[in-house]
């Protein structure tokens, strides 16, 4: 396939996120197998069998484009690169937490083109064109309208390794918790995004994110004109971890709070992943 629109490119993202998401529900209630690849990361055979599925049906279509999904990592082509979690929750999946996500992005020199995120549960299907704008279902998404952080409903989570460095993301929802109206944490941060775009929430942060986790979801945020930028106001960098999204009326005030954080912590920006 040459068409490298963003269009088409947004149709093959919902289409791979739609396939890896029916392994996903059908293997639900079955027996799996879990793995450890962290003290407290988590890797299940239905994340194997869904990232096939998703990274065959995206070669077939794509077979020169670079790839980097969460389990088999980077593979090396010309062009663009597609970003692939293939679960998103893989703890809540383990658990039988019916909330969890297929997130399928697709990025070039100038930043992510086009992306998709599927809950399978819910047949949820989130996706975004650059300047095209982002969906739910086919309906156009727009994020949240508030603007005062004390009317705000938050989310967020935390890192592989809050316990051994847990000072940033600790600290930061200490500070948010007492100004905001509520605070969630939900277990995917890839649906945390797709619901700042579609004004669910009116803002998300945390930190040590990875490339998958955030290329599809950092697009549907801004297509739907939410405001998405590193957790210190910087620019947004699918490589770095640490991010904000949020509506574009509370991004003043969430940067300041943040920066104002991470200045007493004595936080330094990460370098970028590739």
């Amino acid at each position: 396939m040459s068409d490298e629109s963003p269009a088409t490119l947004r149709r093959i993202a919902e289409e791979g996120a739609r396939l890896a998401g029916k392994v996903l529900s059908e293997r639900f209630l079955g027996e799996r197998t879990i793995e450890y690849k962290g003290g407290i990361d988590l890797v299940t055979d239905a994340d194997r069998a869904a990232e096939a599925a998703v990274l065959g049906f995206i070669r077939q279509r794509y077979p020169g484009h670079a790839i980097l999904a969460e389990e088999s990592g980077a593979s090396q082509g010309s062009g663009l690169r597609w970003v692939v979690d293939p679960l998103d929750g893989t703890t809540n999946y383990a658990h039988r937490v019916p909330h969890f996500c297929v997130s399928v992005g697709v990025e070039g020199p100038g930043g992510v083109l086009a992306g998709a995120i599927y809950n399978p549960m819910l047949d949820e299907l989130f996706s975004a064109a650059r300047g095209e704008g982002a969906t739910l279902n086919g309906r156009s998404l727009k994020a949240s309208g508030c603007t005062e952080l004390s009317h705000a409903l938050l989310c967020t989570g935390f890192p592989y390794d809050v316990h051994q460095k847990p000072e940033g993301p600790m600290g930061l929802l200490r500070r948010f918790i007492v100004r905001a109206q509520g605070i969630r944490r939900t277990g995917s941060a890839a649906l945390d995004l797709a619901y700042v775009a579609a004004g669910r929430f009116d803002g998300f942060f945390e930190f040590g994110l990875k490339p998958w986790d955030v290329a599809a979801g950092s697009l549907l945020v801004q297509e739907a004109g939410g405001a998405m930028v590193c957790i210190d106001g910087a620019p947004f960098q699918v490589g770095v971890g640490d991010v904000l999204a949020c509506a574009p009326g509370l991004a003043s005030a969430l940067i300041a709070e943040s920066k104002g954080f991470l200045a007493d912590l004595g936080w330094t920006p990460p370098a970028p992943r590739a």
